[in-house]
């Protein structure tokens, strides 16, 4: 199993690169839009700078009628959120028989919906914490208090609370005592009809890419995550100053080896392709725990997987390129 070193075979000849016609798509209307604009326009200069031929365009009405009047080579996609992540956008796509970077519809709805994610990763063997997921209408139906109190009996405190579909640690907060739980359940709800309440792991936050450039996936090196005020929520994730990085993570060799391995493990039992960002937590023994997967990693100038593709050595310009040019080779 390769770990933590990309294939080499990258782009490099220009002519392959000068016939390509590639779609970048960002925006959308989740409330990951910023993000994803900003994630798209680095994402089209850096093909750009391997000399593909690409533009950018939102996923609106003008969307259609424009892949009908001049389908690309392929599609990347750069939306966060349900837009870019829920499947649908991608079923959309093989309507139109438009290949893409990423993973198909089928996976990529697993992987957005959080409580069916961890219940594949639990049942292939995947270390994820014991959670539970609650919908607004049976949370008020059966009694907040009654509910709350049974979580905290269960699966004990802290506990984390997040949208079962989202990212970006919108309506995200750990919770550290029965008090502060009705307070994060409200803004959980305010982002998702449905609330993933997990037993909280301390640890490290570690992110792992995991991409294929034709060699089969590998995981690129570990991305340390350490937010100035303990919690990767929005305001760390996308406002400079406020997380520090270590690429790679400062992991000790088979603590590294064995988060990789959980990685891909996750990559794969979730039927992903192409590219994705596993989420995790390594706790004091240096077990890693899953939180999340990740079909369509942020791109911006504060995110993870550029990070691990520069700790690699390999120039995200030339790692995109080679994406791009394996998903054109999928077109039927």
């Amino acid at each position: 199993m390769a770990v933590s070193s990309a294939p080499r075979n990258l782009v490099t000849d220009p002519a392959v690169a000068a016939e390509l016609h590639v779609l970048v798509l960002a925006g959308g209307l989740s409330y990951e839009r910023d993000v994803s604009l900003r994630s798209g326009r680095r994402v089209l200069d850096a093909l750009r700078a391997v000399g593909v031929e690409a533009e950018l365009r939102d996923a609106d009405v003008a969307l259609l009628p424009a892949l009908a009047a001049d389908p690309p080579d392929a599609v990347m996609i750069a939306l966060h959120g349900a837009t870019g992540e829920d499947g649908s956008l991608r079923g959309v796509l093989d309507l139109c028989d438009v290949p893409y970077v990423g993973c198909d519809a089928r996976a990529s709805r697993l992987a957005w919906d959080k409580p069916s994610a961890k219940a594949v990763l639990r049942e292939a063997g995947i270390p994820t914490p014991d959670w539970v997921a609650l919908p607004h209408d049976r949370f008020s139906e059966l009694g907040a208090v009654a509910v709350l109190d049974r979580i905290v009996d269960r699966i004990g405190l802290p506990l984390m609370v997040k949208p079962a579909q989202g990212g970006s640690g919108l309506g995200a907060a750990v919770v550290r005592d029965a008090g502060s739980l009705p307070a994060a359940m409200v803004g959980c709800f305010a982002y998702d009809q449905t609330a993933l309440v997990e037993r909280y792991v301390p640890g490290m936050d570690v992110a792992v890419s995991v991409i294929d450039l034709g060699e089969g996936p590998q995981a690129l090196p570990p991305v340390e995550i350490v937010p100035r005020n303990g919690v990767y929520d929005y305001a760390a994730r996308y406002t400079a100053g406020r997380t520090t990085w270590h690429a790679p993570a400062r992991l000790d060799p088979e603590v590294t080896e064995r988060v990789a391995e959980v990685a891909l493990a996750a990559h794969t039992a979730l039927g992903l392709r192409d590219i994705s960002r596993v989420d995790l937590i390594v706790d004091a023994s240096g077990q890693p725990h899953v939180l999340e997967v990740n079909v369509s990693p942020g791109m911006t100038e504060t995110s993870l997987l550029p990070l691990a593709v520069q700790a690699a050595g390999l120039d995200f310009g030339r790692v995109l390129g080679t994406l791009v040019t394996r998903a054109a080779t999928r077109r039927p």
